[in-house]
């Protein structure tokens, strides 16, 4: 998946990559993509990966994607860097086409507005110090969030959500594997 990744990022036109990993996974890593690319052993949780990773960034923005969701198309990584003038982060998107619904203990307790509610993916495009700053912040807070672009809204950042793809789904599940199994021999046809 970190190969279908990593082609994904050069297909989007993404040129500086760094890539970060388990610190066993290092060596792997480095061999299979290359010396293209840089290669960082990653920390506890996302968020401490990101941060680590975000080190080894010279660039004024940065695109930070998943290598759970290798095949988002390269349209997705122009999309997010084109819109990011005039917001701190940007984001692709799937508007929710069914019900939502909140649920405690076994019982709904709410029904959200599904127009509001959208899916969010990466790639996700930051500029580089702003990013660097929240995360910076949350060290000292404590603050964790399951994405980059939380910490961006945590500290009262602008994020925009730019239309996602239906291709950069997340890799988790087993039928999410043979959806990408899918995916891999189709492309290579």
């Amino acid at each position: 998946m970190i190969q279908w990744a990593y082609e994904a990022l050069v297909n989007g036109g993404i040129s500086e990559i760094v890539v970060v990993v388990p610190q066993p996974w290092m060596q792997q890593v480095e061999e299979t993509l290359g010396a293209d690319v840089r290669v960082v052993a990653g920390g506890a949780t996302r968020q401490e990966s990101v941060r680590f990773g975000l080190e080894h960034v010279t660039a004024p923005r940065v695109v930070v994607h998943d290598a759970a969701r290798p095949f988002a198309p390269p349209e997705l990584f122009d999309a997010v860097t084109g819109a990011l003038e005039g917001s701190d982060a940007v984001v692709p998107g799937l508007q929710m086409q069914e019900t939502v619904k909140v649920v405690r203990d076994g019982y709904v307790i709410q029904t959200l507005e599904r127009e509001e509610i959208w899916n969010i993916q990466t790639p996700q495009a930051f500029w580089t110090d702003r990013l660097r700053d929240v995360h910076a912040r949350a060290v000292v807070d404590g603050v964790e969030g399951t994405d980059d672009a939380q910490l961006v809204e945590h500290y009262g950042g602008r994020v925009a959500v730019v239309e996602g793809h239906p291709d950069a789904f997340k890799v988790t599940k087993p039928v999410d594997v043979q959806r990408a199994d899918a995916l891999a021999e189709r492309s290579r046809r």
